[in-house]
């Protein structure tokens, strides 16, 4: 038997909505976290979280015609509402993203959607929008010192009389995939790992309102599960372990290159990312390859990662400028999905740490019975 196995897992409440089961998807972006794999992770009792990056090209390629951010953030939640209308269903925004940050965040609000999670950089500002109905906010965090931050910024701006409320902090430990909250030293040192900094996080909730803690970041078990809810968290936040699933969106060669994954050494962390954070990639994606060998020419054109210059105008973005350092991520991710506009540009992917153990495609409902215990 294994340990804690017959642990009765706790019913998590996000925003007034509770769900069958204390698990939300991660937000997997580019395009991977869309409606048919979120909805399909709310049918079976979980939360899942849209992933808006990049939303605007995708919806535009496949309108024909060009949309807002605003317009496409607001199709993929009816699009996930349709097909599970009743579920748990929640949007992620990037801080990094900051063109498509605010309107994101108003699409949200104005389509009720039952949450919002906010990660990829300390929590920015949030909009003023005038709806007679509260909008949960769930903030990724990485740190004690970035929850308090968080906690701060929450007094000072009167973000709750705005119509906002705090609720949820997802503690994300170092394994998780894409963008992460660690400097690379940081990684591989034990008071940077989630089973240190879930604990310190959980306090900090607690002397606040018992703020509901989300661990996330390497949980692919339901051992794991227990695990952390033994530490102290509320539920988890669970990504890589639905990538590789017919429900995904992810291409074929995207899921074949995590099935070919075979050893840790197989998944590794970059810092070739635009917008500043260590970012986890599959060694073997073309576009990291192409990166390694200086091959890629410098470009940009997505403008995803854009930065304010010293006159506030986005402009400034690594990947356009610096070819040696960095590598357009919105263009590789865009291409893992199918949904970029320009076919030459190659592949990118990105994973958990434990994407290796990965072997085959499944479906979502699969590994929620394996994670429910049936």
């Amino acid at each position: 038997m294994k340990t804690h196995e017959k642990i009765t897992l706790p019913q998590l409440s996000i925003g007034g909505k509770k769900l069958l089961f204390p698990l939300l998807l991660g937000p997997m972006g580019v395009g991977v976290s869309l409606a048919k794999l979120v909805s399909a992770v709310a049918r079976e009792g979980g939360g899942g979280i849209l992933s808006v990056v990049a939303l605007k090209e995708i919806w535009s390629q496949k309108l024909s015609y060009r949309v807002t951010t605003y317009e496409a953030v607001c199709f993929e939640i009816a699009s996930a509402r349709a097909l599970c209308p009743k579920g748990v269903i929640g949007l992620n925004v990037m801080v990094a993203v900051q063109k498509d940050y605010e309107d994101s965040i108003r699409a949200g609000v104005d389509m009720k959607i039952d949450f919002i999670s906010i990660g990829a950089g300390l929590i920015g500002n949030l909009p003023i929008i005038d709806h007679p109905h509260k909008t949960a906010i769930a903030v990724i965090v990485s740190s004690a010192k970035a929850a308090n931050i968080v906690l701060y910024r929450f007094e000072k701006n009167k973000w709750r009389d705005l119509g906002y409320d705090l609720a949820a902090l997802i503690v994300e430990g170092p394994k998780a995939g894409g963008h992460l909250g660690f400097s690379i030293d940081q990684l591989d040192k034990p008071e940077f790992q989630l089973e240190i900094i879930l604990p310190e996080i959980k306090k900090i909730a607690l002397d606040n309102g018992n703020i509901p803690v989300i661990a996330a970041g390497g949980i692919y078990t339901r051992d794991d599960i227990i695990k952390m809810i033994s530490l102290g968290a509320d539920g988890v936040q669970m990504a890589t372990r639905f990538l590789v699933t017919e429900e995904s969106d992810a291409n074929s060669a995207y899921k074949l290159a995590i099935i070919n994954a075979t050893k840790p050494e197989d998944i590794i962390v970059s810092s070739g990312s635009p917008c500043g954070l260590p970012f986890r990639v599959v060694i073997s994606s073309p576009m990291y390859q192409t990166h390694l060998r200086a091959g890629r020419v410098p470009r940009c054109d997505k403008g995803y990662l854009l930065r304010k210059d010293a006159d506030g105008n986005f402009t400034i973005c690594g990947a356009k400028h610096d070819n040696e350092k960095f590598f357009c991520i919105c263009n590789g991710l865009l291409s893992s999905v199918g949904y970029n506009s320009n076919p030459q540009e190659e592949d990118l992917y990105t994973a958990g740490a434990n994407a290796y153990r990965i072997t085959e495609i499944t479906t979502v409902k699969k590994i929620m019975d394996e994670l429910k215990g049936k």
